[in-house]
């Protein structure tokens, strides 16, 4: 996927991050604008993904700032035409756009809450893997780098859609790969811990600290889980498909 010290800009490929206004997005866009790719930051946030495309164009980057819901299928269509139109072939697609849902007993637990989280978190990584893979499989190449959570592989009390999304991001993550297995294209995902930014604290206000007093020594920051994403998007990494690199500072093998 090119050189990651690079900071020729466009020569790595092109990037596009979904959710790329949020604050893990806009670690990853910065990451890889500075590794040499051109970044489509994709989001419903359009005042967001255009401050993030400021910071990106002050690295001496291209981008592009496309509006989309990851949980339409048109709307992500015409996004990854358009980055297409106008930046050339995508070449990594980070499918990071996701929702926390609501912090409540599974008895209480929203219907509706549940299935628009699963909208976001699962049913968008599955649209954007799928488009993604129909054009970069037939181009030879490609990869594509799937952020679930630590979540996809334990249980967390009251996060019935968002662990449930997240098991679900890495099963997807993992028929991918398979799917696209020998046609140059990989397919892998990253699995932080606890992140520093908008969604801890927003789970933390929902669940009245508890969540600040289990998780907060173990926190990454998102720059940590940036250089996941562009180690796995680099050639360094070329042989590794299928696989989910956890994030989380150790905090899982407790």
């Amino acid at each position: 996927m090119g050189d990651l010290n690079s900071r020729d800009g466009g020569k790595a490929g092109v990037a596009l991050v979904t959710g790329g206004a949020g604050d893990l997005g806009r670690a990853v866009v910065a990451r890889l604008a500075r590794a040499g790719f051109a970044v489509a930051i994709a989001d419903l946030d359009s005042a967001g993904a255009e401050d993030a495309l400021r910071a990106v164009r002050a690295l001496d980057g291209r981008g592009l700032a496309p509006c989309v819901d990851v949980a339409d299928a048109d709307s992500f269509t015409a996004c990854i035409d358009r980055v297409e139109g106008e930046l050339g072939p995508v070449t990594l697609l980070v499918n990071n756009a996701g929702l926390e849902g609501d912090v409540a007993a599974f008895s209480d637990y929203s219907a509706d809450v549940f299935d628009r989280v699963m909208a976001v978190n699962a049913r968008g990584v599955f649209l954007g893997t799928k488009l993604a893979l129909s054009r970069m499989m037939p181009r030879g190449a490609g990869c594509i780098v799937n952020v679930a959570s630590t979540s996809a592989i334990r249980g967390r009390a009251g996060l019935a859609g968002y662990v449930a999304s997240k098991h679900a991001v890495l099963g997807l993550t993992r028929v991918a790969a398979l799917d696209a297995a020998g046609s140059g294209v990989r397919v892998n995902a990253v699995l932080p811990g606890p992140i520093e930014g908008r969604m801890i604290r927003s789970l933390e206000e929902k669940a009245g600290g508890g969540i600040a007093r289990a998780g907060r020594a173990s926190r990454a920051m998102p720059e940590d889980v940036a250089s996941g994403v562009a180690f796995l998007a680099s050639d360094e990494a070329r042989h590794i498909n299928g696989e989910a690199l956890v994030i989380d500072g150790g905090a899982t093998v407790m």
